[in-house]
C-alpha cells in the first residue's frame, strides 16, 4: 500500500472513531442528514443560513427551513468544507460518507489535471483501432477523462475527430454492446467513414420503431427519428454506453419525445457521451437540458440552475445564463465539457445587402400586421399564438423576398466556376431557387429527401455533377466530405441562431484548410433580416462564453424584446 493509501486510511480510521454528536466542535449550528438519497440541512441557525445561501448559490435566496443537496462527490467536498466552518450536528456514519466522497472528487481530479495538462501520454492503445490508426492528443484525452468521468460532452471544433474519439471511448468490454444515436443522414457514415474504415467493431444500423431481434454487434445505430420505439430494450440494460451525435438534438430536455427516450437510454448506461461543436444553438438555459440527460443532477434541478446561473426564473423555458463565462469555466472544473478548438484561417465572411422585394412579400403583409397587432395587444395566450406565426411568416416572407436575388448573387459565383453550398429553411424559397438556377442542376439537401436520395445527392456534387448543392440549415449536422470539393458557403436565409449558421459552414472544415472558406451572408434590408442579423449578438455570446470561457460579450437584447420589436416593424411600415 502506497503512502497516500494509508494516510487515507488512517484519516478515515480517525473520523469514524470520532463522537459527532454536535458536530467536531462544542457548538454547532444545525443538523446534516443523509435521506433519501439528498444530503438535508435542517434547524440551521438564521446568521449561519444566510451566509450558506451565499456561498451555495443555488439556493433560493428567500428558501427557509430546509435545505436540500443532490448527492455527488463535489457537493460532499463542499458540505464537509462548510462544516468545517460552521460545524453541524451529523452521525459518524454520514460524516464518513462525506469524507469518502470529498477524497474520491480530490483523487480524481488530480488524475484528470494530469492527463489535460503537460506532457501525458496515453498509458496504452484502444485495441480495437485498425493498424495504422493514431488517435490526436485531443482525441486521446477525451477517451482516458470519458473513461474515469463515465460521463462527457466533448465539444471540440467541426472535423477535429469527436466521433472517432468516442468510438475508441467505448471500444471496451465494459462498454460493449454500445447505442450510437445520430442525425439519419449520417446513420451509414457512421458505419461505413468511421466504424468498418478505423475500427474493428461490428456495427448495425436500426431498422424503424418497432423492436425486433437485433444481431449481435458491438454498436447499434439509432436515428433521432427511430430511437424512441427502443425505450423497453434500453431499459433492460442491454447497450452499456450510450453516445448522442449532435446532442444539441436534446436541448429542449425531457418534455420532448427525444429527450424522454434519451434520458431512458442514458440512465440504464454506465457510460454516457455527448458529441457537438455547437450544443448551444440559442440560449444558454438549453445547455441545463443537455447535461441533465447526460448526468441527472450534475447541475442540480432545473430550479436550482436557474437561481444559480440565469436571469430568468426556471418557468422561462429560455434561461438566459447570467455570466457564460463562468458556467463555462465550471463545466470544465468539474470536468463535463473537454473542447479543442481548431486552427486554420478564420473565414473570409462578407455581408452582401440586397434589397427586399416589397411586390413579392405583399401577400402576407396584411395579416402580419394582424399578427403584430395580437403580439402587442392582445391576451396572454392570442400574443403567444401571434407571436409564433408571425415568427414562421416574417422569416418565409423575408425569404421569398429576396429569393431571387439570393440565385442571381449564386450565378455569378457557379459561372465562374465556384462550387457552393447554399443555405436556406423554407420549401417555397427552395422552389424558386431550383426554378432560378435550374441550368445548374442544383442538387436538394434539405429535410424532405430520403436518406437514400441524399446519399446519391452527395455523390452527384462530390462527383462534379452539380456545382451547387441547397441545403437545409439544420439537415447537415455530421455531414462529412464537403470540404474536398467546396470552399464557399452562401446563406441564402437566415435563422435565428448563429449556431446553425456555424454548423453549416462547419461542413467545410476551415481548421484543417490551408486556404480561407468564403462564408456569404445574403441579407436583405427589410423584412426579419435585420432583426435577426443584430440578434444574433445575444446568442453567440452565451454560446461563445460556455464553450470557450475569456472571450469577450457584446452588449446585446433580451430575447424578450424579439417578437416585440418585429411585430413594431410591421406597424411602424405601416405608417410611413
Amino acid at each position: 500500500m502506497n503512502a497516500a493509501a494509508e494516510q487515507s486510511d488512517d484519516f478515515l480510521a480517525a473520523v469514524s472513531r470520532l463522537s459527532w454528536r454536535d458536530g467536531s466542535a462544542d457548538r454547532s449550528f444545525g443538523s446534516l442528514a443523509f435521506a433519501g438519497g439528498r444530503w438535508v440541512i435542517t434547524d440551521l441557525e438564521p446568521h449561519v443560513a444566510i451566509r450558506m445561501k451565499r456561498i451555495f448559490p443555488r439556493l433560493n435566496p428567500t428558501q427557509v427551513g430546509t435545505f436540500n443537496f443532490s448527492d455527488s462527490d463535489e457537493n460532499r467536498a463542499e458540505l464537509e468544507w462548510f462544516i468545517a466552518r460552521y460545524p453541524l450536528r451529523i452521525t459518524p456514519d454520514d460524516r464518513l460518507r462525506l469524507s469518502e466522497g470529498r477524497m474520491r472528487f480530490e483523487s480524481l481530479r488530480g488524475e484528470l489535471e494530469q492527463v489535460l495538462h503537460g506532457d501525458w501520454q496515453p498509458s496504452e492503445r484502444p485495441a480495437r483501432l485498425r493498424d495504422g490508426v493514431v488517435l490526436r492528443p485531443n482525441q486521446a484525452r477525451a477517451v482516458e477523462v470519458g473513461r474515469k468521468v463515465s460521463r462527457l460532452l466533448i465539444a471540440d471544433d467541426v472535423g477535429l475527430g469527436k466521433t472517432l474519439a468516442a468510438l475508441a471511448t467505448v471500444m471496451d468490454d465494459r462498454f460493449l454492446p454500445c447505442a450510437l444515436i445520430v442525425e439519419p443522414h449520417v446513420a451509414n457514415q457512421w458505419l461505413d467513414e468511421q466504424i468498418f474504415k478505423y475500427t474493428t467493431l461490428s456495427g448495425h444500423i436500426i431498422a424503424g420503431t418497432s423492436p425486433y431481434v437485433l444481431p449481435h454487434r458491438d454498436c447499434y445505430i439509432f436515428k433521432y427519428s427511430n430511437f424512441h420505439g427502443w425505450v423497453d430494450v434500453a431499459n433492460t440494460g442491454r447497450f452499456r454506453s450510450v453516445v448522442f451525435d449532435e446532442v444539441q438534438s436534446l436541448r429542449h430536455g425531457r418534455g420532448t419525445s427525444k429527450g424522454a427516450a434519451a434520458d431512458v437510454f442514458a440512465r440504464n448506461a454506465v457510460l454516457r457521451l455527448g458529441l457537438s461543436a455547437t450544443p448551444v444553438f440559442n440560449y444558454g438555459g438549453e445547455m441545463f437540458n443537455i447535461c441533465d440527460i447526460i448526468d441527472p443532477g450534475v447541475l442540480g434541478t432545473r430550479e436550482e440552475f436557474a437561481q444559480e446561473w440565469c436571469e430568468y426564473s426556471a418557468n422561462d423555458r429560455k434561461m438566459v445564463v447570467k455570466d457564460p463565462d463562468a458556467l463555462g469555466t465550471y463545466l470544465r472544473e468539474i470536468n463535463f465539457v473537454l473542447r479543442e478548438t481548431g486552427g486554420g484561417p478564420p473565414p473570409n465572411r462578407i455581408i452582401h445587402e440586397v434589397a427586399y422585394d416589397e411586390e413579392a412579400a405583399a401577400a402576407d403583409e396584411e395579416l402580419a400586421r394582424a399578427l403584430a397587432i395580437k403580439v402587442l395587444s392582445g391576451s396572454f395566450t392570442e400574443r403567444g399564438q401571434a407571436a409564433r406565426e408571425l415568427d414562421m411568416m416574417a422569416r418565409h416572407t423575408t425569404g421569398v423576398a429576396k429569393a431571387q436575388q439570393v440565385a442571381a448573387f449564386c450565378r455569378i459565383l457557379l459561372d465562374a466556376g465556384t462550387p457552393l453550398i447554399l443555405g436556406g429553411w423554407h420549401r417555397d424559397v427552395y422552389d424558386i431557387w431550383m426554378r432560378e438556377l435550374a441550368p445548374y442542376k442544383p442538387i436538394l439537401y434539405t429535410g424532405s429527401e430520403t436518406v437514400a436520395e441524399k446519399d446519391a445527392g452527395k455523390k452527384a456534387f462530390m462527383e462534379g455533377r452539380s456545382d451547387i448543392i441547397i441545403m437545409s440549415l439544420r439537415s447537415g449536422a455530421g455531414l462529412d466530405g464537403l470540404q474536398h470539393r467546396c470552399k464557399t458557403v452562401v446563406h441564402g436565409e437566415l435563422d435565428w441562431s448563429p449556431k446553425v449558421h456555424e454548423q453549416l459552414r462547419g461542413r467545410l472544415r476551415p481548421h484543417a484548410r490551408t486556404d480561407a472558406i468564403d462564408e456569404y451572408y445574403v441579407v436583405a434590408d427589410g423584412g426579419s433580416d435585420p432583426l435577426i442579423a443584430n440578434l444574433h449578438g445575444l446568442k453567440a455570446s452565451q454560446a461563445s462564453g460556455i464553450l470557450d470561457p475569456g472571450r469577450a460579450l457584446q452588449a446585446v437584447q433580451t430575447d424578450e424584446s424579439r417578437l416585440k420589436m418585429l411585430a413594431q416593424m410591421y406597424l411602424d411600415r405601416g405608417k410611413a
